[in-house]
């Protein structure tokens, strides 16, 4: 009988603050609300007022995005970008790299089939054209737009090169006072594809601002709109915080990141019409990765194999056959489940929460897997682990938990879409990335004890390298190579309806921001995490 592990998890940053927070006074939040809706109908207004003028569009666009305010106007951008797909390509030859690289970009992003071509005139095989090596906000387009590459893209890797080298001489080299000095150093660190919609929308509010030419009506309706999201999302925390702090007197041994979960689920979606989707997809995040630790940190072997029974035969007879750290989990996974089911019931979808009880059974099988691994302390190859290590990290689970609380378009075939064997190739390529980015960014505090071992070990294992640099450069380049494939789903004709391609697309951007750096900021909470979470969840926008 294998022996007893455990661990000790950096304790929640965040204290009482989100259990014991106030809320935007109701009357300054009508007042607020109604000052949207006119301002709304003023940007519709503007958006008719530049019909036919394609460049002006694609900024006007362009800057609603990334402000966080899409979601207001989504099926008017929808019908004008429509007709301003085939102006662009009909005169794109005649615009400068900004607008192309802009163009590029968010074609791409709503799904509009856009040849790398259109760059080409830009390019030398010595890299960029000296009539454009000036032309800083151009170079940023350019580089902002490298990151919808898919594979047969066979430029950009290039150009992206080129861009970054000539970004990251710019900013020493600009004035500090220079309108997109923090843009560009952002940009570097940050590419807006890649990055998390709610904190990215938060940071251009500030960047936008200080551009010249920007345009009052849509920086005071970001303003309010971020505020009055923060409300409702100061609403939905204490809920959680509540709801959790009952819980984790039961398991004070699992880690504490209900904050930093939550701030994830955000990454997910951070509309108003998805608090429902926020609640359910929050909580079973939250159990599962206590279940995660707790099996991982807790129990023999045994004890493990005792628990998995239990998960396929999802019954609440089975807590008391459960040690003491596992029944009073196992027991919240139950109810968790329950309760979601019964939120569900209300729009006759409860049958969909057991597409995730499935998804979550094969996530639990994959563990144990794992857990025989360890306990014969084997290290597989790096294609053994790789084909159950990408269901036991549960994106493919999450998956399916952002759908369920997303109303009718989460219909039954998109549910059976994420189960779909072999896996879809978004779904795919979503867990490489979090799997992947997971591991660089936490092997070594993983090994500290008794763990499986990750990607980094197995890799070195079966190809024989015993430099870790080289295996995290080796492991990035699988990330990279998965996020065009990613891209690539994200083009028409879409699998599923957008707005759930979207939520695989939201899910697989939170690692890119956690994991940055090869660090591992959601068990270690560092202090970038930290900014980041307080700028959406805690600072409201100063007028």
């Amino acid at each position: 009988m294998s022996s007893v592990t455990s661990v000790e998890f950096q304790p929640s940053c965040w204290g009482d603050y989100f259990a014991n927070i106030t809320f935007l006074h109701e009357g300054i939040k009508r007042q607020m609300e109604q000052e949207v809706r006119n301002m709304k109908e003023e940007v519709k207004k503007e958006l008719l007022s530049i019909v036919g003028k394609t460049t002006k569009q694609l900024e006007f666009i362009d800057a609603i995005e990334r402000l966080g305010i899409a979601y207001h106007f989504e099926e008017k951008i929808e019908q004008v970008l429509d007709k301003l797909y085939p102006t662009y390509l009909n005169e794109c030859d005649n615009y400068n790299l900004y607008h192309v690289s802009l163009g590029f970009r968010i074609l791409r992003q709503h799904g509009f089939k856009v040849s790398c071509d259109v760059l080409k005139r830009f390019m030398t095989k010595k890299g960029l054209k000296s009539m454009i090596t000036n032309d800083l906000e151009g170079i940023l387009s350019l580089y902002e737009a490298c990151h919808v590459e898919i594979h047969e893209d066979d430029i950009l890797e290039e150009a992206l090169a080129y861009a970054t080298t000539y970004l990251t001489s710019a900013v020493n080299q600009l004035n500090e006072s220079h309108y997109l000095v923090d843009q560009v150093v952002h940009a570097l660190h940050q590419p807006v594809h890649k990055g998390i919609i709610r904190v990215e929308s938060r940071q251009y509010i500030s960047f936008y601002e200080h551009n010249p030419s920007h345009n009052v009506t849509l920086i005071r309706l970001a303003k309010l709109d971020f505020n009055l999201l923060q409300s409702l999302h100061h609403m939905e925390m204490k809920d959680l915080a509540i709801w959790w702090k009952g819980l984790h007197a039961k398991l004070p041994y699992a880690r504490d990141r209900s904050v930093e979960c939550y701030f994830w689920t955000l990454g997910c979606y951070y509309e108003p019409q998805y608090s429902l989707a926020r609640k359910i997809f929050t909580r079973l995040f939250m159990v599962v990765q206590t279940l995660d630790d707790i099996y991982d940190s807790y129990g023999t072997f045994e004890e493990r194999q005792l628990l998995i029974e239990a998960i396929h035969r999802w019954d609440y007879s089975y807590v008391k056959k459960l040690p003491k750290y596992f029944n009073d989990c196992y027991k919240a996974l139950l109810e968790t489940y329950d309760e979601a089911e019964q939120d569900l019931s209300r729009e006759g979808r409860s049958f969909y929460m057991d597409y995730w009880k499935q998804q979550m059974k094969r996530n639990c099988q994959a563990w144990f897997e794992e857990a025989e691994w360890c306990n014969r302390k084997n290290i597989p190859t790096y294609d053994e682990y790789i084909e159950v290590s990408l269901i036991s990290i549960a994106q493919t689970a999450g998956i399916a938990a952002a759908f369920l609380g997303m109303g009718e378009i989460a219909t039954k075939e998109s549910f059976e879409w994420v189960a779909r064997d072999p896996m879809p190739i978004m779904v795919r390529s979503s867990d490489i990335i979090l799997r992947l980015m997971n591991d660089i960014g936490g092997h070594k505090f993983e090994q500290k004890r008794e763990h499986v071992a990750s990607a980094v070990e197995c890799y070195m294992r079966q190809h024989g390298i015993t430099n870790e640099v080289q295996v995290y450069e080796e492991l990035e380049k699988q990330v990279k190579d998965a996020w065009k494939d990613l891209n690539e789903g994200m083009l028409k004709p879409y699998a599923i309806p957008k707005p759930l391609l979207d939520r695989v697309l939201n899910l697989t951007r939170v690692p890119d921001v956690m994991y940055k750096g090869r660090t591992e900021g959601y068990t270690f909470v560092n202090k970038t995490i930290q900014h980041k979470v307080a700028s959406v969840l805690i600072e409201p926008i100063p007028f």
